[in-house]
């Protein structure tokens, strides 16, 4: 069975609440219990649409890969049409939630990747295609960009570097329970586009 097996509103909800109880916990800190509290359900009819807690993880991780459009790109573009803004518009909210939760927010999908070290094949794929999904948006930047950079370095490799330096901002961000790395990091990141945009 999965998540198509049950009404879409209780699944659904049920994905739901183990996304946020997985990003703000993680997922070995999760309890089962937790997401049907989170979520307001029975265990009936968690076990009905997941009957393992794996099954919720790879639910969850599709529902950040399915909204990576509406709950992400298009808050973070909403303000600005320039292309290599918008990859900083996209750090952006990442500081944002940072700065919200005293440093306690990491991204959800390289959070999952670092704490299961050895993830099932699946868990592996969806996690893969969550950052995949997320550098392509990055890498459709670069390309809106094309004019104002040089033919070197590859887009899809800049735009995997983005994401480096994301993740990585966001861990130190959360270690030192302060932005100042984080900062300093995108800070060197908009000098590189600088040279690049320079360069061109």
């Amino acid at each position: 069975m999965n998540d198509q097996d049950v009404p879409e509103t209780t699944a659904q909800r049920i994905a739901m609440a183990a996304m946020r109880l997985f990003a703000e916990k993680g997922y070995g800190s999760t309890s089962i219990i937790d997401i049907l509290r989170e979520a307001g359900a029975n265990s009936g009819s968690l076990y009905y649409a997941y009957p393992t807690k794996q099954d919720v993880l790879l639910a969850a991780l599709r529902l950040y890969r399915d909204g990576i459009e509406p709950m992400l790109l298009a808050p973070a573009w909403a303000a600005t049409e320039d292309p290599i803004e918008r990859v900083f518009a996209l750090l952006a909210v990442y500081r944002a939630a940072l700065e919200q939760t005293d440093c306690a927010y990491g991204c959800p999908i390289g959070s999952l990747a670092l704490e299961l070290h050895e993830p099932d094949p699946p868990v592996r794929a969806l996690l893969a295609e969550n950052f995949d999904a997320w550098t392509a948006a990055v890498e459709a930047c670069l390309e809106a960009a094309a004019d104002r950079l040089p033919a070197s370095p590859d887009r899809a490799a800049l735009a995997r570097m983005v994401l480096t330096v994301m993740e990585g901002a966001v861990m130190q961000a959360r270690t030192h329970r302060g932005l100042a790395a984080f900062d300093e990091s995108v800070a060197c990141l908009r000098d590189y586009f600088r040279r690049l945009e320079a360069a061109a």
